[in-house]
């Protein structure tokens, strides 16, 4: 891949005795949205700190936008967009005074007016800040984001405390985002954002990158195994269902059973006639590819929000 617009490489980082990142590369090409999926806690934030000047690292490469993030000063702070993981404004700022702010601070910006209506605040121009929705403070700061119409946008979990519908809401800003070729970087713990919305994904797991690709790469690290899911009549031995022809791994999920299947017809067919001699019944039974959620816990043996 030719130089990224976000070029990092053995990024460290420690608070204390604490090693939050440990060695982190990757890069982002002009106009795709890139995601680093991973837990709480994995490295994700600081990384995007770091990468938007507001945070030093130990040691390690970071370029943005050909610029060191540190000494960037105003000319990097021109051409990038950030959505923090808590954004704060005074609770009597209207919704169209924040935007008109913001922009005054740029030397080229879009008119607040017309982001208003591009996000849906309308309704909600002359309202103050304390008096808006979790879904609308999140628009409110993806509009902020965009004052300055960037090259560049940082998201940190932009979606996160946010009902279903609002999350949804988001996702469409930003799914229109990519239709206009804009560079972003996306952080999550969830992996229907992950994969509805990223071109390509780090995995990013104790501080440092345990995977990368794109979405379907990833699943396809799990090979050809499909997730069975099946509820029982009653509990039955994990010991039991992994010796299923095809079966390379069995969990229980509440009160289910996942098993990962390389040959699904010779598992299923097995799975009856083994319930049938122990007297056993099949409640319900649903298939379905890898997901990314698989592809963490194959390389970390956890699940993502463990």
């Amino acid at each position: 891949m030719p130089d990224g617009v976000i070029e990092v490489r053995d990024l460290q980082k420690s608070y204390g005795d604490v090693q939050a990142l440990q060695g982190v590369s990757f890069s982002v090409a002009a106009g795709e949205v890139f995601g680093l999926l991973g837990p709480n806690g994995a490295g994700k934030t600081t990384t995007v700190e770091i990468l938007e000047g507001l945070r030093t690292r130990d040691s390690g490469h970071a370029s943005v936008l050909g610029m060191d993030p540190r000494t960037g000063g105003d000319t990097f702070r021109q051409r990038v967009g950030a959505v923090l993981q808590a954004t704060a404004l005074p609770d009597k700022l209207r919704v169209e005074e924040a935007l008109s702010l913001f922009a005054s601070f740029y030397a080229r910006h879009r008119n607040p007016a017309e982001l208003v209506a591009r996000f849906q605040l309308e309704d909600k121009r002359n309202a103050f800040y304390s008096q808006l929705s979790g879904g609308q403070k999140q628009r409110l700061a993806l509009a902020l984001a965009l004052v300055n119409d960037p090259e560049l946008m940082f998201l940190d979990e932009p979606t996160a405390g946010l009902d279903p519908q609002a999350r949804r809401e988001i996702y469409s800003i930003i799914q229109e985002l990519r239709g206009e070729n804009k560079t972003i970087l996306l952080t999550t713990h969830y992996i229907e954002e992950a994969d509805r919305l990223c071109d390509r994904v780090a995995i990013v797991d104790h501080g440092r990158v345990i995977a990368t690709g794109t979405p379907e790469e990833l699943r396809r690290h799990s090979g050809d195994r499909t997730r069975i899911t099946v509820r029982l009549a009653r509990p039955d031995g994990v010991g039991e269902l992994r010796q299923l022809e095809g079966v390379s791994d069995v969990t229980e999920e509440d009160g289910s059973y996942v098993l990962q299947s390389s040959k699904p017809p010779r598992t299923i067919v097995a799975l009856v006639k083994q319930l049938e001699n122990s007297g056993n019944e099949l409640q319900s039974l649903e298939m379905a590819s890898p997901t990314l959620e698989d592809v963490f816990i194959e390389l970390t043996g956890r699940r993502l929000r463990d």
